[in-house]
């Protein structure tokens, strides 16, 4: 009765799945190219596009880091110039209040004079007392001298403080806008991913994403087939004294990047909601009481580098010519990060990308 029936098809996987994800991108990215009625769009050619949607994404990415860095040096000049006007504000406050009592103090002299000292002491009852009031009122004399002298150096000095602080409102504004500019550049990147990605059939899309996890999350269309099968979202996060960490702050890092499985990547994040791949292995390493950088370009620096074959759980392994990404090794040639925008914490193989180093912290 059902020997008329189509046989069942199976979902690809391993390298006839990522091969069918090739030529499906490669179909949809020739197709953006003829949109005028009356043409059969010609099945692209999905290498090509799976190519170009890695590209963007990775320009994205590079993009993220680069707004990133920005963001922390506009933060960083903002901070400074909020401690530089309250300071100038500060150092006001003690020259009003020093100029009025010396103004008072002006005012009472002069309220005080009169006769001149020689006739003042000729009138005077008591000469002795006069003559130590005399004495007194010549070191009151010189203290105002002294204190006129300050108060001129604190007016320089709020001076230069005011100063300092217009440069670094001009530093802000130009973080500002750099950030702006970065901003602007991730999400025109994404979007042209987006919408390339949208010109493809269900069918086609969802072999390209089975491709994607397989491949780590990044460029894992057409890549040869040498990685991990995809790991679910939800993971139980291993005890400390299994991961076999070189410290337990390494540890500690680890479980935390296990905790975040899952979560959403979002650019810019840092957790605890959302990550982008810097946000996470900093976030990671701050609950094991460290302070990373924030971007990828400054934490492969904030350690000791070491090569690829004497990795251990914790390390930073950074990936692409530029460090652009980067994922907490987590032993057995795997690694934790939030690969993309679109996608979510996750575990894949350190071959799934363009190895580039790799940094031990703490």
């Amino acid at each position: 009765m059902a020997a008329h029936r189509k046989p069942r098809q199976r979902p690809l996987g391993g390298r006839a799945g990522r091969r069918a994800a090739t030529l499906a991108l490669a179909g949809a990215a020739t197709a953006t190219a003829f949109d005028g009625a009356g043409h059969a769009a010609p099945r692209p050619a999905p290498a090509p596009a799976g190519a170009e949607v890695d590209r963007l994404y990775r320009e994205a990415e590079a993009a993220t880091e680069r707004y990133n860095g920005a963001r922390e040096q506009a933060d960083a000049a903002r901070d400074r110039l909020d401690a530089l006007q309250d300071e100038a504000a500060r150092r006001t406050e003690r020259l009003a209040a020093a100029r009025d009592a010396l103004g008072a103090t002006a005012a009472a002299q002069y309220r005080g004079g009169g006769l001149g000292p020689a006739l003042r002491l000729a009138f005077s009852s008591d000469p002795e007392a006069y003559l130590r009031g005399a004495a007194l009122a010549e070191r009151i004399g010189d203290r105002q001298t002294v204190d006129i002298a300050a108060l001129r150096g604190q007016v320089v000095e709020i001076g230069r403080l005011r100063s300092e602080a217009a440069d670094h409102a001009r530093e802000l504004r130009t973080r500002q806008a750099e950030a702006h500019r970065h901003k602007t550049t991730v999400q025109n990147r994404l979007a042209a991913a987006r919408l390339l990605l949208s010109r493809l059939t269900t069918e086609q899309r969802a072999a390209y994403e089975a491709a994607e996890t397989a491949g780590g999350g990044r460029g894992g269309a057409g890549r040869a087939a040498r990685t991990a099968p995809a790991e679910r979202p939800a993971v139980e996060r291993p005890a400390a004294d299994s991961l076999r960490a070189p410290t337990p702050r390494a540890a500690r890092a680890v479980g935390y990047a296990y905790g975040a499985i899952g979560r959403p990547y979002r650019w810019g994040a840092t957790g605890p909601s959302s990550y982008d791949c810097s946000g996470l292995a900093q976030a990671a390493w701050r609950a094991a009481g460290v302070s990373l950088p924030r971007t990828t370009y400054s934490q492969v620096d904030a350690g000791r580098r070491v090569p690829r074959d004497q990795l251990a759980p914790g390390d930073l392994v950074f990936f692409y010519p530029g460090l652009s990404h980067v994922g907490i090794y987590i032993g057995d040639g795997r690694m934790i990060h939030a690969p993309r925008s679109g996608s979510t914490v996750r575990i894949a193989p350190v071959d799934s990308m363009p190895w580039a180093a790799a940094t031990r912290v703490g």
